[in-house]
């Protein structure tokens, strides 16, 4: 099934074939369904997408944690190493 593109406010059907409002209310009644549209598509990024983005980014934190620790406890040798050779 080919998918068309719409341009402007043409009114999406079943087929392939595409529709243009001829009245404002056809005009008014198109623009209510993309807006209920974009409110589900809305709620559905509230709900599904944030919540995995808010799971990766506390996983993320941990591995910053894990370098964080690792390149203080670097750094911490090296001074301990350039203190013993002053010393």
């Amino acid at each position: 099934m080919a998918v068309a593109r719409r341009k402007g406010n043409e009114i999406k059907t079943k087929g392939i074939s595409l529709m243009v409002p001829k009245t404002t209310r056809e005009s008014i009644i198109s623009l209510e369904g993309h807006i209920t549209g974009l409110k589900r598509d809305m709620h559905s990024l509230k709900t599904n997408d944030l919540v995995h983005i808010h799971a990766d980014l506390e996983k993320l934190g941990g591995k910053i944690d894990k370098i964080y620790w690792v390149l203080l406890a670097t750094v911490g040798a090296v001074v301990l190493q350039l203190v013993q050779l002053v010393i």
